[in-house]
């Protein structure tokens, strides 16, 4: 059996905020607001991949943020990885025993964590209430993220902690509780003779998909990687970030990739901006 591990936001959908173009299906709402859209054509390979494959969603989200995505009913999930993959849902309900693990795994980093929430508390650019989200990582907002950033790795251990951003969003994560981590986990859960694929646009991505047997990400990530490891990295492939989301579906899917390209080179969509 094959298991494709897919990123959610600016993976597969995209914010309200984000240009996708006219041919898009809503995939969540909060208290009657549109939130995310997916492409058609994204969803229509989705389902395809969906057919072919296990697909196993893994995002950062919290488990209330993770509940709203709506994909329809020809978008089958048995399995998917909320909070980094701290929090495993069988078939829409929680794997207690995952979780206990999870928060057993993150407890060497509760002080930090804690340490960090007061930190935020006291800096003037924090610009939204500062959450633990579901007891694993922390989260908020600033209006100056380099600088919040900086105070934060100036004063926290980064052996013990994971401190990173995503536009205004900051985090404060568990160094060992991370996509990568718990894609291992996730192998061993299901079997280590079944195959893992795996797709992400961001930093917090780059665990999962260098654990993964085959990882898809756009190319800028991809030669982020390639310098972190200072060496080639031959089982990513990177797309241009434009066309990522179709032409990632339509390798996964061993589909020939000449079609994508003619799709976003057409006059319709020749101005759809990322």
């Amino acid at each position: 059996m094959i298991y494709f591990c897919c990123d959610l936001d600016n993976t597969l959908i995209y914010s309200y905020r984000h240009d996708i173009g006219e041919d898009k299906v809503l995939v969540e709402t909060k208290e009657g607001k549109e939130l995310s859209f997916i492409s058609t054509v994204s969803l229509s390979l989705l389902r395809k991949v969906a057919e072919d494959k296990t697909l196993v969603p893994l995002t950062t989200r919290s488990l209330e943020q993770y509940s709203r995505i709506d994909f329809g009913s020809q978008v089958p999930i048995k399995y998917a990885l909320a909070v980094n993959g701290g929090v495993l849902l069988e078939d829409g309900k929680v794997n207690e025993e995952w979780f206990r693990e999870s928060k057993r795994m993150a407890s060497y980093a509760q002080k930090e964590m804690d340490q960090g929430m007061e930190l935020l508390r006291q800096d003037e650019n924090v610009c939204f209430e500062i959450r633990k989200v579901d007891e694993l990582f922390v989260f908020t907002k600033s209006n100056d993220v380099p600088a919040t950033l900086e105070m934060l790795k100036t004063n926290l251990d980064l052996d013990v902690v994971y401190v990173d951003s995503n536009g205004s969003k900051v985090y404060i994560t568990p160094a060992k509780l991370n996509k990568g981590s718990s894609l291992k986990r996730f192998r061993e859960y299901v079997g280590t003779e079944h195959k893992i694929l795996a797709a992400g646009d961001s930093d917090f991505d780059i665990p999962m998909l260098l654990a993964a047997d085959t990882g898809y990400c756009p190319e800028d990530l991809l030669k982020k990687m390639q310098e972190l490891e200072r060496e080639p990295i031959e089982h990513i492939v990177g797309f241009p970030k434009e066309m990522f989301c179709e032409e990632m579906l339509r390798s996964v899917l061993k589909e020939p990739q000449k079609k994508v390209r003619e799709f976003y080179e057409s006059k319709k969509y020749k101005h759809q901006g990322f």
